[in-house]
């Protein structure tokens, strides 16, 4: 039971994660805002991308582990990540822009919650499998 596939996209995501990171604290440095937005809409928008990244990645990455550990087919956990990294790239971007790309934002969520059903329902087939019920 090896995780060879979801370090892969946990590392390119976390990479992505730093990059989304580092605009907020730029952006903070430069408007010489320590806490909050202050009222700053650009502030709040990238704060809002970050967030946004942080709430759903742990918990699809989460999902592509189990599936993964629980030795689904390499290709659905690639699946998985790649909608999962095209998702966010969609999401970040779309709502990074001003005026926002609406189109952009929503196929990045949607991507998102195809991963995270895909992938909850890949774990639930996946243990039913491994625990003998599937005859």
């Amino acid at each position: 039971m090896d995780l060879i596939v979801t370090p892969i996209y946990a590392a390119l995501l976390a990479l992505l994660f730093i990059v989304l990171s580092i605009r907020v604290i730029l952006l903070r440095r430069d408007l010489w805002i320590s806490l909050g937005d202050k009222g700053n809409p650009q502030l709040l928008r990238r704060q809002r991308v970050h967030g946004n990244f942080a709430e759903y990645v742990p918990f699809a990455l989460l999902l592509m582990v189990g599936a993964e550990l629980m030795l689904t087919p390499k290709w659905i956990i690639h699946a998985l990540g790649v909608a999962l990294l095209l998702g966010r790239l969609a999401h970040a971007y779309g709502v990074s822009r001003e005026p926002e790309s609406l189109f952009l934002r929503s196929v990045g969520m949607v991507l998102t919650f195809i991963v995270l059903f895909a992938g909850a329902l890949t774990c639930l087939v996946q243990s039913y499998r491994m625990a003998g019920f599937a005859g």
